[in-house]
């Protein structure tokens, strides 16, 4: 990934709004709000105003005008200037053909799981396909309202995503169920002997299933 002069992904949703139209950071706030892309993108009025400063310095957006109304403050409209056209288009380009390394919460969590019993994890891991069962469902009501409402499926499409994300999460959990509890595998007792040495003072010996691990005579 190149290492560009505004990191940010909240500069480049506001370099997309202003192909459409100059716009002052007010306009950009409530554009970003009303398309949704709260969802996608975190942000809040100072780290908006903040991009914008950085994005103007890099010179990817330029001052096009400064208005007041009546006793509110002044407020600049910028605009998207040649460079910034550029940067768009080279920045989503990248995105979309480069996988980028990340790092979900889940995933961390997922590292050290074997802090926890078994029984416990067991027990999180069910509530938790309960969760994905509520988002897939308000996911699918809000695209089948857009697309009822004559929104183009091309921009809902971030919400197709969010439920394969979801299904294939899903689907990974009720494995990893599966694969703790059911008896061929045999991974919780082996993960609750480790527990139990711990708990005793004993120095636990590394989780194995069942069938791997040696007597203990």
């Amino acid at each position: 990934m190149a290492r560009r002069k505004v990191g940010n992904l909240l500069g480049l949703a506001v370099l997309a709004y202003l192909t459409q139209a100059p716009m002052h950071p007010y306009e950009l706030s409530r554009t970003l709000r009303d398309n949704g892309d709260a969802r996608s993108i975190k942000f809040n009025h100072g780290s908006l105003y903040m991009v914008v400063q950085q994005l103007a310095k890099a010179g990817f957006i330029a001052e096009v005008e400064t208005t007041r109304a009546g006793q509110r403050p002044e407020r600049t409209v910028y605009g998207l200037t040649d460079a910034g056209r550029a940067e768009l288009r080279d920045w989503l380009r990248e995105l979309v053909a480069e996988p980028e390394h990340e790092y979900p919460s889940f995933v961390s969590a997922l590292s050290l799981i074997g802090a926890l019993h078994p029984d416990d994890a067991v027990s999180l891991l069910r509530a938790r396909l309960d969760r994905l069962a509520e988002r897939r469902a308000e996911i699918q009501k809000m695209v089948d309202d857009a697309l009822a409402a004559g929104v183009l499926e091309l921009f809902v499409i971030e919400e197709e995503y969010r439920l394969a994300q979801t299904a294939t999460e899903a689907d990974f959990v009720e494995r990893l169920i599966a694969r703790i509890t059911g008896p061929e595998t045999s991974w919780a007792p082996a993960w609750a002997r480790f527990h139990d040495d711990l708990a005793a003072g004993r120095t636990p010996a590394p989780p194995v299933p069942a069938s791997d691990a040696p007597s203990r005579g």
